[in-house]
């Protein structure tokens, strides 16, 4: 679904990403581990749309997407979401999910005044899809709860949840266990895994948790120094030298890898 091929990143003299070439095939739960400043956000950031490239090339199902703005991929169904949830606090769960479609008719002024019952009609849609959503993700108790006062579990389940409200094609989850409780963070993982297994989303998620990456991913990539260092199940992956390497020399055991 994902070629990227030879992809740098340079910010001045700095190679945050140097010459990575990676796939996704569609269905496929991939990973994308490598410690602090080895490049993979960067990588997602360029692939989502959020970068341009320095060089290199970018393809989603044989269409060349380098460089295109993250609004065009949203309409291709490529997706992200980041590390620090981007909510509209102020507004209700269910508000945030019914925000995402584009193109809704109610976004013309003009049509606020000569398609009032159109708008009524697919205000009761989103919401009906919004409240499917909510149950499938099992915050649905939440849905009139302002988005701002969620803990940071559930605001990534909210983001989880706002890309079904788009039938995404393929979501870039950037660290979605990042400062989650170990209860939402099982939640978190069986969504998505019901969404790759049931609805045929594609994934690729950055992640530091192993153990979770473990359970969910196959293949994992790692990435070190701007450069895809290797790729494969997440048991070769604690084998190889080269990736207890990268993790400073320590050893992946001393990073909760065992």
């Amino acid at each position: 679904m994902i070629r990227v091929e030879n992809l740098h990143r340079h910010f001045g003299g700095f190679r945050a990403v140097d010459g990575s070439s990676i796939e996704i095939k569609e269905g496929s739960i991939t990973g994308l581990i490598g410690p602090n400043g080895a490049g993979k956000t960067t990588l997602f950031n360029v692939v989502a749309g959020g970068l341009p490239p320095t060089s290199g090339q970018v393809t989603m199902n044989g269409e060349d997407i380098t460089g295109k703005p993250p609004h065009e991929l949203f309409h291709k169904g490529l997706l992200r979401t980041f590390q620090i949830p981007h909510e509209f606090s102020s507004m209700t769960v269910l508000e945030n999910l019914m925000m995402v479609p584009g193109g809704q008719t109610g976004e013309n002024l003009w049509n606020t005044w000569f398609k009032r019952t159109r708008i009524s009609r697919e205000e009761l849609e989103l919401a009906a899809k919004a409240d499917e959503v909510l149950e499938f993700l099992t915050i649905d108790h939440l849905k009139n709860e302002k988005a701002g006062n969620l803990s940071g579990g559930q605001k990534k389940l909210l983001e989880l949840g706002r890309t079904m409200m788009v039938d995404a094609k393929i979501v870039f989850l950037d660290e979605v266990g990042a400062g989650v409780n170990r209860t939402l963070l099982n939640t978190i993982g069986d969504a998505i895994l019901r969404l790759n297994k049931e609805r045929g989303y594609t994934f690729c998620m950055i992640e530091h948790d192993m153990e979770f990456i473990g359970k969910l991913c196959d293949p994992i990539i790692v990435m070190a120094e701007g450069k895809v260092l290797t790729k494969g199940t997440i048991e070769e992956i604690k084998a190889n030298e080269q990736v207890i390497e990268a993790y400073l020399g320590t050893g992946l055991k001393n990073k909760g890898v065992s």
